[in-house]
C-alpha cells in the first residue's frame, strides 16, 4: 500500500504545470512580468490564484475589445455606410435591435417581422438572451440612444459569459490552470466578442467540458443541450464522444450524456416548437436556404467562377465533406496508438464544420478558442493561428468597406479578401495538423508529456481500450521516436482505466 509520501500529487494537491518552464514562448513573454517561475517560488500562498488572474485578465481584454468598438458606438453604426467597416468595429447587436422588432416590443418567434426576414433567425436560447437584454433596455430616448444602450447591456451579459469561459477552461485541466491565459489573451477573442451572441453558446459548451472532465456526464449533457439550443455547433461534440466511449467501452456515461443533452434541448425548444412552429423553424430554414457567403472557400470558388454556385449543390457537397471529415476523425480515434483526448477531437470536429461550411462569420473563431486551448496548449501554435484570424478579421471589414464606398473604393478589393480567407483557412488547417500529429505521436502532446492522460476526459481519463482497429490493436511500446520524455501508458493502478507513468 503506498504511503502518503508516494501518493501521486494529483490525487490531493496536484503539481501545477508552469508554462514558463516548458514553453519557450511563454518563458520569453514572462520577462515582462519578472521572468519564468523559479524553483524556489512559493505557489498557492497568494490571493491571486490562477482562476482569479485568468478571469480578471479575460475581463480586461473584453473591455479593451469594447473600447475598440468606440468609433462605431459614437456614430459609425448610425451614420455612413462604410465607416463601421473602415474602423473594423461592426456589430450585429445594435442593428438587430430595431431590425428584429425588439425596439417595437415584438415577441421573437411569435410576432411576424416586416421585410424579407419574417421571424428571428436565431436558435431559441439565443433569442431568449436577446429578449432579456431588450427588457433591460429603456424604451425612452431616440432609437440611436436605445441601440447604444442595447449594445451596452448585451456587452455586459457577454462579459459575464467571457468570465465563465475563462474560469471553466482554467479549471478543466486541473494541473494546467495557467493555460487559461491563452483564452484570456486571445486577440481574436477580444475583437469578435461583441459582434454577435455566440459567447452564450461558447460559455455553455466550456461549462459542459468542465463537467465532463469531472466525470459528471448528466451535467455535461444538460449544458451541451442548452448550448445547442443557443447555437447548433455544440451538438457536434457528441460525435467524437461517441467514438471515444466506444473505444473505451463507456456506454453508460455516453448514454447519460445523450439523454441529458436531448432533454435539455427539448425543454428549451419544445414550447416554441409547438406554439410557434413557423417562427421556431426559421433558423433551420434560413441556414438551409442561405447562399454561399463570407469567409468560406466556397466564396472563393464562386467569385472565381463565371456562374454562381447553386445553393442546393453547395449544401450537398458541404454535407458530404463534413461526413467524410467525421469519418476520418472516427477512423483516427479508433486506430491511434493511444486513445485521443476528448478536447483534441472536439476541436477537430468543430474545425471541420467551420472549414467545410458555406459561411464563416468572423465571430465563429470564438467557437474554437476554448477548444484550441484544451487541445493544443502551446503558445507558438496558438499565436500563429490567432495571427491568421486577426488578419481575416481585418480583411472582411476592409473588403466590406471597399464594396460599400462606391467609386472611392476604400478598402480591400476582391482578390485581397480572397487572400484573407485563404490565410484563415490555412491557419485553422495548421492547428488541425499539429493536433492530429499529437494524436498519432502522443509523445509530442504537451498535455501528455506532463504526465497526464486525458484530464478533460472524465470517465475516459486513464481508461483501458475496449475496441480498437488496425495498428492500435498491436501497439508498439512507444508510438514514435521523439527526443524527450517517453510516456508508458498502462502503468499504475486501474482507476476505471489506466494511469500514465513517465519512464
Amino acid at each position: 500500500m503506498p504511503s502518503a509520501e508516494t501518493t501521486r500529487a494529483s490525487v490531493h494537491e496536484p503539481d501545477l504545470v508552469a508554462p514558463t518552464k516548458e514553453d519557450p514562448v511563454a518563458a520569453t513573454g514572462s520577462e515582462l512580468f519578472g521572468g519564468p517561475l523559479g524553483r524556489r517560488a512559493l505557489t498557492g500562498t497568494s490571493w491571486w490564484t490562477p482562476v482569479r488572474v485568468v478571469a480578471l485578465v479575460a475581463i480586461g481584454m473584453f473591455a479593451l475589445g469594447m473600447v475598440q468598438k468606440l468609433p462605431c458606438y459614437d456614430g459609425a453604426w448610425f451614420f455612413g455606410a462604410s465607416s463601421q467597416y473602415t474602423h473594423a468595429c461592426y456589430s450585429d447587436i445594435p442593428h438587430l435591435y430595431q431590425g428584429r422588432g425588439f425596439a417595437d416590443g415584438l415577441v421573437p418567434y411569435f410576432d411576424k417581422l416586416e421585410g424579407d426576414m419574417e421571424y428571428l433567425e436565431y436558435p431559441v436560447l439565443t433569442g431568449v438572451f436577446m429578449e432579456v437584454a431588450s427588457w433591460l433596455t429603456p424604451g425612452s430616448g431616440s432609437i440611436q440612444d436605445q441601440e447604444q444602450v442595447y449594445w451596452m447591456v448585451n456587452a455586459g451579459m457577454l462579459m459575464a459569459c467571457t468570465a465563465v469561459i475563462a474560469v471553466c477552461v482554467t479549471r478543466t485541466h486541473r494541473r494546467r490552470p495557467w493555460d487559461g491565459l491563452l483564452v484570456a489573451l486571445a486577440p481574436a477573442f477580444a475583437l469578435t466578442a461583441t459582434i454577435n451572441w455566440d459567447l452564450l453558446a461558447v460559455a455553455l459548451t466550456a461549462a459542459a467540458m468542465l463537467m465532463w472532465s469531472r466525470s459528471r456526464p448528466l451535467a455535461f449533457g444538460v449544458l451541451l443541450g442548452l448550448a445547442t439550443a443557443a447555437k447548433l455547433y455544440p451538438v457536434l461534440l457528441l460525435g467524437p464522444l461517441f467514438v471515444l466511449c466506444w473505444r473505451a467501452g463507456r456506454w453508460r456515461a455516453f448514454g447519460t450524456a445523450l439523454i441529458g443533452a436531448a432533454g435539455a434541448w427539448l425543454v428549451v425548444n419544445l414550447p416554441v416548437m409547438l406554439l410557434a412552429p413557423e417562427g421556431w423553424s426559421k433558423f433551420y430554414t434560413f441556414s438551409q436556404e442561405r447562399g454561399v457567403d463570407f469567409g468560406s472557400f466556397w466564396l472563393i470558388l464562386s467569385q472565381r467562377s463565371d456562374t454562381p454556385l447553386d445553393t442546393d449543390a453547395v449544401n450537398t457537397w458541404a454535407s458530404v465533406l463534413m461526413l467524410l471529415s467525421s469519418a476520418g476523425i472516427a477512423a483516427l480515434t479508433l486506430t491511434a496508438p493511444r486513445r485521443p483526448r476528448f478536447a483534441q477531437l472536439a476541436f477537430l470536429i468543430v474545425a471541420a464544420f467551420i472549414l467545410t461550411n458555406k459561411v464563416y462569420s468572423p465571430q465563429y473563431v470564438l467557437w474554437l478558442v476554448p477548444l484550441a486551448v484544451l487541445a493544443r496548449p502551446k503558445w507558438r501554435d496558438f499565436l500563429i493561428w490567432q495571427a491568421c484570424e486577426v488578419a481575416y478579421f481585418l480583411g472582411i471589414w476592409m473588403y466590406l468597406a471597399y464594396t460599400t464606398s462606391g467609386d472611392a473604393h476604400k478598402g480591400l478589393p476582391q482578390e485581397g479578401y480572397q487572400l484573407a480567407i485563404a490565410v484563415h483557412l490555412l491557419g485553422t488547417l495548421y492547428l488541425c495538423a499539429v493536433i492530429m500529429r499529437d494524436i498519432l505521436m502522443p509523445e509530442r502532446d504537451v498535455v501528455r508529456r506532463s504526465g497526464d492522460d486525458d484530464p478533460s476526459g472524465g470517465v475516459l481519463d486513464g481508461a483501458q481500450d475496449a475496441f480498437v482497429l488496425g495498428p492500435a490493436a498491436r501497439p508498439p511500446r512507444h508510438a514514435a521516436h521523439f527526443e524527450g520524455p517517453y510516456v508508458e501508458w498502462g502503468g499504475g493502478e486501474d482507476k476505471g482505466g489506466r494511469e500514465p507513468r513517465s519512464l
